[in-house]
């Protein structure tokens, strides 16, 4: 969680949704940032060959001092590779193909002490289609879970449909996810700033956006992956708090698509930040609290089969 970790955008959503509109978007605009793009195949995105500066076999830099790379192998091998360039980059954004499920790519900035000691998950971004997402939600695992993944949602082509419908949508969406940042685009015309460099999971942001999450103990049953939110004000004793989320995760790990949380331990004046997907799990020490500032443990549980009890009661029982 350290400020030396490149930050490391995924960028996931369903076929024909708009993430190459985005990652042209990126690419092709002139941010004064140095980007490392990683995508399946180069000649998906389209991109002029004129904005190619130089090209091997993986990797191309583009004119405005972007790196593109193609994997055609291991992800976490091209990302070493990437990391031993010269290049100091602002940031990497990976695409995942539009079938996939998110979590292997995200689970690699956990799993790999290499990528781990270099980089850090800053933010699952997913592009959806706002006329077909209705149908995808009604008829496909993967575009719920691409949902459920996303720590910011680009509510993309929302000139196809009207304000009703967006409406509509949008809650349908927080049914899923209910912190989500949500922005609304059209051709995928979002500020660079929406979506990159989020600072991972940011409960602050969170509450910007839906104040009364951790308080509503409503959730929606319309669809199989729901999210659940606790809070906690005594602070947290941090062995108990480990080895509760260890066994937790092990156990259902399977149904528990992500978490992620910001906790209070006591006698520390820092803030502990934690993240998981699925059964990978890992945290560190970020900013300290803000005098005169509530130190209110929070934990968010996105997934399938959530006990709201049971996992309140051992969240609750992490008290110091």
């Amino acid at each position: 969680m350290s400020d030396h970790l490149v930050p490391v955008t995924v960028l996931t959503g369903y076929l024909g949704a708009g993430k190459t509109t985005l990652l042209n978007h990126i690419l092709t605009a002139q941010h004064g940032r140095k980007y490392a793009v990683v995508i399946n195949e180069f000649g998906e995105l389209g991109v002029d060959n004129d904005l190619v500066v130089d090209a091997d076999e993986e990797v191309f830099e583009m004119n405005n001092g972007c790196i593109c790379c193609t994997v055609r192998g291991d992800l976490i091998r091209i990302l070493g590779a990437l990391m031993k360039r010269r290049t100091v980059f602002d940031g990497i954004i990976v695409e995942t193909t539009g079938l996939a499920d998110p979590a292997p790519v995200a689970q690699t900035f956990f799993v790999d002490d290499e990528v781990r000691a270099k980089t850090r998950l800053d933010a699952v971004v997913t592009v959806v289609d706002a006329l077909n997402l209705p149908a995808r939600l009604n008829d496909s695992p993967e575009a719920r879970t691409q949902v459920a993944f996303a720590d910011v949602i680009v509510l993309n082509k929302t000139d196809l449909v009207d304000e009703a419908t967006l409406a509509a949508l949008e809650t349908r969406i927080r049914g899923i996810n209910r912190h989500v940042r949500l922005h609304r685009a059209v051709r995928g015309n979002v500020a660079l700033a929406d979506v990159l460099d989020q600072g991972g999971f940011d409960l602050t942001r969170a509450l910007e956006i839906a104040p009364d999450f951790l308080e509503d103990e409503t959730h929606s049953h319309d669809e199989d992956v729901s999210s659940l939110s606790f809070a906690v004000e005594e602070p947290l004793d941090p062995a108990k708090f480990q080895a509760w989320i260890g066994a937790l995760l092990q156990e259902q790990g399977g149904d528990i698509l992500r978490s992620k949380g910001i906790l209070n331990y006591a006698g520390e004046p820092r803030r502990f930040a934690f993240q998981a997907v699925h059964m990978m799990a890992d945290g560190g020490f970020v900013a300290p609290w803000k005098d005169g500032e509530t130190r209110t443990s929070r934990i968010v549980f996105i997934g399938r089969n959530l006990n709201r009890p049971r996992l309140r009661r051992g969240f609750e029982g992490c008290r110091a």
